[in-house]
């Protein structure tokens, strides 16, 4: 608990893995009461009126609408990240509170870390590394290295503020750049990356050597990705997820029925729901990376479809 006089703002604790950074509540303390979860439903009665805003950390606390009718007072949900699919919208503002969130602050790290996916997929990076430092390891075959980045082919579906950013990116490693967009850039935001406009998704996916998923996660794009969509890929593409993993439908994934595999799926970024560790396909890498920034796990996998 803070200063009484000020603001009070529902926290999910400064402890265990929803607990808020401590230079994030140094900060905070400065201009806000902090109340923890802990000490809101010890004395719901006295603390809950006090409440004007809560903040977020790690989708915590669950904003539903007991915890709603137990703040008269609130007048906004404040979450990092751009992601918005954890908050039922329609609720918070049926009891006229606002909602906040920090689109731009994560697009450059979201996009950074899609492209060190991408080159660590296309690279071997992590079986390189594995193979690197095996007691059992012999020789280090060349053919281990890796397909071609520079010049190949990336089709960017979702070109917002994380997708723009990630063709920057790409720019650089001199990558044929396609995008598929709900709405067209504008010509000179067009050419400024060297990007090529797909209307039709069905044509990215044909021509990319490397297709990254940069799109907000919406009932339109939820399982974007599926069976007859890895059937249109290169058998050499690699697949970046750098949203949420419900675009993807594993279900789709996992029962491929035979034949040449479709496509080679290498780097997801992922909220790690359970259907997708329970789906049979074939896992070879481990986990790479973890962007506390947007509470999502970067994982590393090299997969076939059997």
């Amino acid at each position: 608990m803070g200063d009484q006089d000020l603001p009070g703002v529902l926290v999910p604790g400064f402890e265990g893995p929803s607990g808020i950074y401590k230079d994030h509540a140094g900060e905070l303390q400065k201009h806000f009461n902090l109340i923890t979860m802990q000490d809101f439903l010890e004395n719901k009665t006295q603390v809950g009126p006090k409440i004007q805003a809560v903040y977020i950390w790690n989708r915590e606390p669950v904003v539903d609408q007991e915890l709603l009718q137990s703040l008269p007072a609130l007048k906004i949900v404040a979450t990092p990240g751009a992601g918005l699919d954890h908050l039922d919208l329609k609720l918070i503002a049926s009891f006229g509170v606002k909602v906040a969130n920090t689109p731009q602050a994560v697009s450059s790290p979201t996009a950074d870390m899609g492209m060190a996916l991408l080159l660590a997929a296309a690279r071997r990076v992590v079986e390189g590394h594995q193979l690197a430092t095996s007691p059992d390891t012999k020789n280090f075959p060349t053919n281990w290295l890796g397909q071609e980045v520079t010049g190949s082919t990336l089709g960017i579906i979702g070109m917002g503020s994380i997708g723009y950013k990630v063709a920057q990116r790409a720019q650089a490693f001199e990558m044929n750049i396609l995008y598929h967009n709900r709405n067209r850039r504008k010509s000179e935001e067009e050419d400024a990356v060297g990007a090529t406009y797909c209307e039709r998704l069905d044509d990215l996916l044909q021509q990319s050597d490397f297709v990254m998923l940069a799109v907000s996660l919406t009932p339109q794009t939820q399982l974007l990705i599926g069976r007859r969509e890895l059937r249109l890929m290169k058998p050499t593409a690699v697949l970046v997820n750098i949203g949420r993993g419900t675009r993807l439908l594993s279900v789709w994934l996992g029962n491929h029925a035979g034949g040449k595999p479709q496509a080679r799926l290498s780097a997801f970024l992922l909220n790690l729901f359970p259907y997708w560790l329970k789906n049979p396909l074939r896992l070879v890498s481990e986990l790479l990376f973890r962007n506390v920034s947007n509470f999502c796990l970067h994982i590393f996998f090299n997969l076939k479809l059997v």
